[in-house]
């Protein structure tokens, strides 16, 4: 397969689940409604914690942490639906690779999950009256994407293990709040164990993050943003790499396990 024809259907693929998934109640909820709680309550803490010049921080924070738990369930609810709708065994047989059938579904989750960082950054602005003063506000609508491309390389390696559990969902639920404490998408890791920086160094989402809040809060250098933002472009290429190859394995290993469909 050409460059050009996996870029064309990666391309259709993630215009394809973004108009799926925004009609999606349950995608809307987990993009729009899940991120506004997670802001109020952040929010309120970071009042009560005396720290009125972080509230910005904390709706971004929990913006990403809407973004991390679109590309967690999301990737696992495409994932399920077509084995629900006995479609997976189809895709899993057909001449397009698995793993170009399940990078659009991935990068689609995130797209949709960036709903939620408008969505808690308004949120902020319009009820608790949070100032958007950006401290770098040029190179915020650049490492936003670039996060959401390093959740979407990491949701691409979970749906290769979620292909192979019937009930995905098993896996997704004890992922979500571990993921984003040691990635720092709402406090920094900072104030975490010691034992946890090596596993929040290899995750693409802490960089990603990094940049992120690089770019909000005040202090924070151009190549605070920059550095970061490569990081997590780098390491979102080695997990895509590590998920293309599991994706061979996994498939094997659910033929032979029959766990393809749900009879």
């Amino acid at each position: 397969m050409t460059v050009s024809r996996a870029l064309r259907l990666t391309v259709v693929g993630v215009r394809t689940h973004v108009s799926y998934m925004s009609r999606s109640p349950l995608e809307i909820t987990f993009a729009v409604l899940v991120p506004l709680v997670y802001a109020t309550l952040a929010v309120y803490l970071f009042r009560a914690a005396d720290n009125p010049d972080r509230l910005l921080t904390a709706a971004v924070g929990a913006g990403l942490m809407g973004i991390w738990s679109s590309v967690l369930f999301g990737s696992g609810g495409a994932v399920q639906n077509q084995r629900w709708l006995g479609t997976l065994e189809t895709l899993v047989s057909s001449p397009t690779p698995l793993s170009l059938v399940l990078l659009p579904i991935t990068l689609a989750t995130a797209v949709i999950g960036t709903y939620a960082m408008g969505a808690t950054v308004l949120w902020g602005a319009v009820l608790f009256d949070v100032p958007l003063d950006f401290a770098h506000p040029l190179l915020f609508p650049v490492a936003v994407p670039v996060c959401v491309l390093s959740l979407g390389m990491m949701g691409l390696l979970l749906a290769a293990t979620f292909v192979l559990l019937r009930n995905a969902n098993a896996l997704a639920n004890p992922l979500d709040a571990p993921v984003w404490l040691l990635s720092g998408l709402l406090v920094p890791v900072t104030v975490l164990p010691d034992w946890t920086r090596p596993v929040s160094w290899v995750l693409p989402t802490t960089w990603g993050s990094r940049a992120v809040h690089a770019a909000t809060s005040g202090g924070a250098g151009v190549g605070e943003v920059l550095t970061p933002m490569i990081v997590a472009l780098a390491l979102g290429a080695v997990y895509a790499l590590v998920a293309v190859l599991v994706l061979g394995r996994v498939e094997l290993r659910a033929r032979a396990a029959a766990t393809l469909s749900l009879a």
